[in-house]
């Protein structure tokens, strides 16, 4: 059968569309940051690995990593993962505030070797030779465009917490929080909880783990963060159990994969580890997609003892993400697609 060239053109145009890094929706990327406590759970990493998926479909540009958890291979393995999935100039930033000093249980893969050479190679051995978080934040804002950047935070807020108290200096004229108003659009932040928690009865009151490492950090975001902010609870990465049979079966095309072996690591199958910090990156990312619901506008309080709650408002700034049966579904399925895709 012949076809004619108008018709074989359309076809080429369209099959072209597809095949962009973004496929039918690629747009412009949105500049992001990632601030994580990579090492003590392995979410975090799965999290990272779907950055660097969304980066390779065109939907989003990874800034800079920074860290607070305050051990020196928590970077390292952090650019043993940028440089698996060919992106190892990523900026790093760490913090140095003794919370959570200790090694974690796959931090070591960064350091890992197989007969005398690195098991995943890179460059940045230790923490100890990285630069200060909020250099890097200062740095990674600065240089992006007014209005651009999604910040997602998935650890403690103590980075953030010090680049609204930092000051002007030779990398921005402006302060920390003029800073951020100027570049960020939002925090899409995984911490505290707001719905009952599926599966537990009695009253509602759960601290969560992000919060209470860092208390006065978190209050300190949650009074101060010039950005709207998008609260990702407790309830939510725990009602999306990350399906062991992926590790088992998603990452096996090489002989060793960071994502499968942190995970195994941290908490081997048939074990199904909950997706918290992957949430806050795809809100970041995808927020228009209906992979989750918002709640009203309003104002979230951290209180001395870690309590987070919320108080819907008009005029507030804060919402935290929800989930339908159907959107369970969905937010899985993405989670998983993402997370396994293939370094381009």
């Amino acid at each position: 059968m012949r076809i004619r060239p108008t018709v074989l053109h359309l076809l080429l145009a369209a099959v072209s569309v597809a095949l962009l890094p973004g496929g039918l929706f690629a747009a412009e990327p949105t500049p992001l940051i990632f601030d994580t406590d990579m090492g003590n759970d392995v979410d975090d990493v799965l999290a990272l690995g779907m950055i660097h998926a969304l980066q390779t479909r065109g939907e989003c540009e990874l800034l800079a990593v920074t860290i607070t958890k305050d051990h020196e291979l928590a970077a390292s393995f952090t650019d043993a993962v940028n440089t698996f999935y060919g992106r190892g100039d990523i900026l790093i930033g760490v913090c140095r505030s003794g919370v959570t000093p200790e090694q974690g249980k796959f931090n070591g893969l960064g350091s890992q070797q197989d007969d005398g050479k690195l098991r995943y190679p890179h460059d940045l051995l230790s923490g100890k030779n990285a630069p200060d978080a909020v250099t890097v934040l200062r740095q990674a804002l600065a240089n992006a465009e007014d209005g651009s950047v999604a910040i997602a935070q998935v650890g403690f807020s103590t980075n953030l917490a010090d680049l609204l108290d930092s000051k002007a200096d030779d990398i921005c004229p402006l302060s920390g929080v003029e800073l951020v108003r100027k570049k960020a659009k939002l925090l899409s932040i995984m911490a505290g909880a707001f719905t009952k928690i599926p599966g537990k009865d009695g009253p509602y009151d759960h601290k969560e783990y992000n919060v209470v490492k860092d208390i006065p950090a978190a209050q300190k975001l949650a009074d101060h963060w010039p950005t709207p902010i998008v609260w990702s609870g407790f309830e939510i990465g725990l009602s999306l159990p990350y399906p062991h049979e992926s590790i088992e079966l998603d990452y096996g095309y090489v002989a060793h994969h960071p994502l499968a072996e942190a995970y195994v690591l941290y908490s081997p199958p048939p074990h199904n580890r909950p997706t918290w910090d992957l949430t806050s990156v795809l809100h970041a990312i995808r927020p228009n997609r209906n992979y989750f619901g918002l709640s009203p506008a309003g104002k979230v309080t951290v209180a001395d003892d870690g309590l987070t709650t919320f108080e819907p408002s008009d005029n507030g700034s804060h919402q935290y993400l929800t989930l339908t049966p159907e959107q369970r579904i969905r937010a899985t399925e993405v989670l998983v697609q993402l997370s396994s895709q293939p370094p381009q």
